[in-house]
């Protein structure tokens, strides 16, 4: 049974298609659920001036504005809000505000997409991709449409052939994705093919989110979101959440930053799914523990230097008694140290390796939003790190590195 096309019949209407070059510009969203969340991130890549109108949001859309990359005016709608836009997104479950939007964006020439009636909009949001530098989007009318052939081009582009596969649905179950350290194309090949089979998907605010707009419109996406200190959903919900859709008939895929078992939680989750009698497919990731120093220049292993690399969780640290980590044993290796969870706690860490002799000078390389647009690095010692992280302003995410290795490759890196 084929899932309802959302929107109102749009055919025999002929769009003209074009980009718009928004960087600068203002641009206005209504809304701040799922369809707002999915939308978001290809108007932040364009370097748009963007306001999010909405009495509140997805703890994944609060993590964006959080970050700076929109103002989110936590209000209802007004009239005049569209006053100097140039493109606007309906995305609200309410029809009447849905309509005086519409109504203001025709009165002030400005195109307005609507997420929930495709014919009473002045434009269409196009399913849409990137390979290599070059954006495909894909105007029918129907989305599921426009995401099949959207998908065929890109698969197309990627592989050589520009031949589209036949489309091979999943039946009900799990898959446990790892998404990668945040770049879209560092996913895998066949985490990206469940992606595009999936009925459900339940993702991370880690995961990469511009994959969650090429999905078609029927997929349902759960933000599964954990901020740091402040909103997320519960492991037990999410396994509740992934057993309930995948009982009814589902096929879900729960989306996760990195690899699923790289304190990812992903073990929980597949034993959850394997006592309900759930078949899990597991996928794995590529760990940002690797993946994130080797994009800002730093090999976790290097010959004659190190012969050992160890992952920590910093999440708990030294002193609190549900820490499991063996600090004084940490410290008395040679080999490099990557911690991740850590940047709230890396002056107590640093301190615990320097008391039971480690190297006060010892190299430190923290990269924060590694892999993506936003990364940047910040070198610091043992002895300095605490203050340097304080005084730079670093936020999760961030992957911490300690070691020699965190320099060995500066010179030719940096050329």
């Amino acid at each position: 049974m084929s899932a309802p096309t959302p929107h109102p019949s749009t055919e025999g209407r002929t769009p003209y298609p074009v980009g718009l070059l928004l960087a600068g510009r203002r641009v206005v969203v209504v809304g701040g659920g799922q369809v707002a969340q999915r939308r978001l991130p290809a108007l932040i890549a364009t370097g748009a001036e963007l306001h999010l109108i909405s009495p509140s949001t997805t703890p994944a859309v609060q993590a964006m504005a959080d970050a700076g990359e929109l103002t989110w005016h936590a209000r209802p709608y007004l009239d005049g809000d569209l006053a100097d836009t140039w493109y606007a997104l309906v995305a609200t479950d309410d029809p009447a505000v849905n309509a005086r939007v519409s109504a203001e964006a025709e009165r002030e020439r400005v195109f307005c997409a609507r997420s929930d009636d495709a014919a009473a909009a002045t434009a269409w949001t196009p399913a849409s991709g990137r390979d290599a530098g070059a954006t495909v989007a894909v105007l029918t009318g129907d989305p599921r449409h426009s995401a099949g052939l959207r998908d065929a081009i890109v698969d197309g582009l990627r592989d050589g052939s520009l031949a589209a596969r036949q489309y091979r649905a999943h039946g009900a179950g799990v898959a446990l994705v790892g998404g990668g350290p945040g770049d879209p194309d560092l996913i895998t090949v066949r985490g990206r093919r469940l992606l595009a089979d999936a009925d459900v998907v339940v993702a991370d605010r880690l995961a990469p989110r511009e994959l969650l707009a090429e999905l078609p419109e029927h997929v349902e996406v759960i933000d599964a979101s954990k901020i740091p200190y402040g909103r997320f959903m519960a492991q037990e919900a999410i396994n509740r959440t992934l057993i309930e859709h995948a009982k009814a008939g589902k096929f879900v895929v729960r989306l996760k930053g990195g690899d699923p078992y790289v304190f990812g939680r992903g073990g929980e989750e597949l034993l959850a799914c394997a006592e309900a009698g759930l078949p899990v497919t597991v996928v794995p990731g590529i760990s940002s523990s690797i993946s994130v120093p080797a994009a800002a220049g730093v090999p976790v292993t290097h010959r004659g230097m190190t012969h050992e690399f160890t992952v920590i969780s910093g999440h708990v640290g030294p002193g609190d008694e549900r820490s499991l980590t063996n600090w004084e044993a940490a410290a008395k290796m040679s080999g490099t140290l990557v911690l991740l969870m850590a940047v709230d706690k890396i002056a107590a860490i640093a301190a615990e390796l320097v008391a039971h002799g480690r190297a006060g000078d010892t190299p430190v390389a923290i990269v924060q939003e590694g892999t993506t647009a936003a990364q940047r690095r910040v070198d610091a010692t043992l002895a300095t790190v605490g203050a340097v992280v304080e005084a730079e302003g670093i936020k999760p995410p961030a992957v911490i590195v300690i070691g020699d290795v965190v320099n060995v490759l500066a010179a030719a890196f940096r050329k």
